[in-house]
């Protein structure tokens, strides 16, 4: 069997699934007569929006400059998709405004409109992480390294601010398998604080199953710590 290469999408794309699927369950029992429950709602497709469009930009950052430096116009379409994407987030914070401040009928027709459109949007880019994660990875597979591809995976981690990776976090840990779950805190282990890994777990606590809990906990005591070596 051979090892698998390094993934840079298989993580984000995971965390933004979930986010996406999450957002879209809450909008659609959203109640349009009760105000607190529509803004809860509002907010976290705000908050959607907000971390795909700097998704967007880590991979016009970082991504399609490696891709295009070893195979030119290799991410051409999915720079096309971006800009599509980039309108229709625009065309949806205009559609959570005016479902915000419309009245009476008015409110839940906005309501149903926002749904369906933020439905269209998670559709199109379900198909774009597909090719993503199929033409992408095969053109950086082909022209990097291993050891390339976490220099550059570790650069995009570098330029995510610590309240943007928290909030990642929240969607990536439970989206995660055992397997992906335990090496991904193996990693964190090994590069944090221990106060700060501590809390890291107590977040992942509160996110999985206890019986998740216990695999991860299983994982990471079979595991090499920073600490042992």
């Amino acid at each position: 069997m051979s090892t698998p290469r390094i993934n840079m999408y298989a993580g984000i794309h995971k965390a933004l699934r979930n986010f996406m699927s999450d957002t879209q369950n809450r909008l659609s029992r959203a109640d349009a007569a009760d105000s607190e429950d529509l803004h809860g709602a509002l907010a976290q497709v705000r908050e959607l929006l907000g971390a795909m469009r700097k998704h967007l930009q880590h991979e016009r950052d970082f991504v399609h400059p490696a891709m295009h430096a070893r195979r030119p116009g290799s991410a051409q379409l999915a720079e096309g998709d971006h800009d599509h994407h980039d309108w229709a987030i625009d065309k949806l914070l205009a559609l959570c405004d005016h479902c915000a401040t419309a009245i009476g009928s008015a409110r839940f027709q906005h309501l149903d409109h926002l749904h369906l459109q933020l439905s269209v949007f998670i559709g199109e880019n379900l198909v774009h992480m597909n090719l993503e994660e199929t033409e992408h990875n095969a053109v950086l597979w082909s022209c990097y390294t291993d050891a390339e591809l976490n220099e550059i995976h570790e650069r995009i981690i570098a330029a995510i601010p610590p309240e943007e990776m928290q909030s990642t976090m929240r969607w990536m840990i439970p989206a995660l398998n055992p397997a992906e779950r335990a090496g991904m805190l193996t990693g964190m282990r090994a590069g944090m604080p221990p106060p700060v890994f501590a809390g890291v777990l107590a977040l992942t606590r509160s996110l999985i199953s206890a019986r998740d809990m216990q695999k991860l906990e299983a994982a990471l005591a079979d595991a090499p710590s920073a600490l042992a070596a």
